[in-house]
């Protein structure tokens, strides 16, 4: 649980009398939790419509502690399960409404675990770039030089499949370790020979003309994807001399 500043009088302190907070004591609040927080990506996510602070005659945001707190449950949701807005949104806004609905999943988890297929098809499985870029943490320039790296591509009406903001995570994460985005183009290149060669064993079945034989396709393709991803873990471990839990 958040905790919020109570008290105060002046910039970035909560109002004494109405308990509502500017967007400075909202940064100050989920900094703590999430050190990566800015103000602009506060204001982003009011404008996708995760939250919705009150405005004084003035025009000055002022959240509520349910405000702040929404605020958490959307970065968590964010950084632990790697889940669009879209997505978020329409969650919460459910749990609001006293419904009781499973949190969703989408790409995977934050202990890498590969998440259940998502209920609402394929649809959900899209994040659009501004989402991208709030998820990650990155500016514009930042993506170009990923999409140039090929690390990210988006498709081709523009968006991404939801496993980019696991990439993106992760790309983001290896930065921190002075793993700069150039230096992954052999990890891509390792994925794109791996993924062909799943792809050379299943292309007969996903030409054959029986939907059934197609659908067996998918299952194998996978299948086989679990199995590459595995092996290269244990190779690299093997490589390193390490063992991950």
């Amino acid at each position: 649980m958040l905790q919020t500043p109570s008290g105060g009088a002046g910039h970035g302190t909560t109002a004494a009398d109405s308990g509502l907070m500017s967007i400075g004591a909202v940064l100050n609040a989920l900094r703590d939790e999430f050190p990566d927080i800015t103000i602009s990506k506060i204001r982003f996510l009011e404008s996708e419509g995760l939250v919705e602070p009150r405005r004084t005659p003035a025009g000055y945001r002022k959240f509520s502690a349910h405000d702040v707190e929404r605020l958490g449950q959307v970065l968590r949701m964010q950084r632990d399960h790697y889940l669009p807005l879209k997505v978020i949104r329409e969650h919460l806004d459910a749990m609001e409404r006293g419904e009781a609905v499973p949190l969703p999943t989408l790409g995977r988890q934050r202990d890498g675990a590969p998440a259940p297929e998502p209920a609402e098809g394929p649809a959900a499985a899209r994040i659009g770039r501004e989402e991208l870029l709030a998820a990650a943490g990155i500016d514009e320039q930042e993506l170009k030089e990923w999409e140039s790296y090929g690390l990210v591509t988006p498709l081709s009406d523009g968006v991404y499949d939801a496993e980019t903001v696991t990439v993106a995570s992760l790309v983001v994460q290896l930065g921190r370790f002075g793993i700069e985005p150039r230096h992954l183009r052999v990890m891509k290149a390792a994925a794109d020979r791996e993924a062909g060669l799943v792809d050379q064993v299943v292309a007969p079945l996903k030409r054959h003309r029986n939907p059934q034989t197609r659908a067996h396709a998918e299952a194998r393709t996978k299948e086989l994807a679990g199995l590459a991803v595995k092996l290269h873990a244990a190779l690299v471990q093997t490589a390193l001399g390490v063992r991950l839990p």
